[in-house]
């Protein structure tokens, strides 16, 4: 597993934009796979989540994007991946999940 957080002072929209278009757009294996949108007293929240192939592990790997805003305050990004391992015991190999979020940082 691995993981990204950060706060960005951006458009909420169209940050989340960027980020459907650049995974979708970054990979020919990358699939968006659900998304849930919901608002409440002026906090919005988008989760995504993204598939793709690992050639470096071999398998499928996710990622989970979830942007969060509280009224005019910053967007809150965490992305965790999950998956890009075939060892029973322990996880060896996470350098597909590494490179998933990499795509994922070149987009901020």
């Amino acid at each position: 597993m691995a993981k990204l957080e950060r706060a960005l002072q951006e458009n909420f929209d169209g940050l989340l934009a960027r980020i459907e278009q650049g995974i979708l757009e970054g990979s020919v294996s990358a699939s968006l796979e659900a998304s849930s949108d919901f608002s409440e007293g002026g906090a919005r929240c988008s989760v995504r989540v993204f598939e793709r192939y690992s050639y470096a592990g071999g398998n499928r790997l996710s990622m989970s994007v979830t942007l969060f805003q509280s009224g005019g305050g910053p967007v809150h990004l965490s992305a965790i991946t999950a998956g890009g391992s075939q060892a029973l015991l322990f996880k060896i190999n996470t350098w597909g999940e590494e490179a998933f979020l990499d795509k994922l940082r070149e987009l901020m």
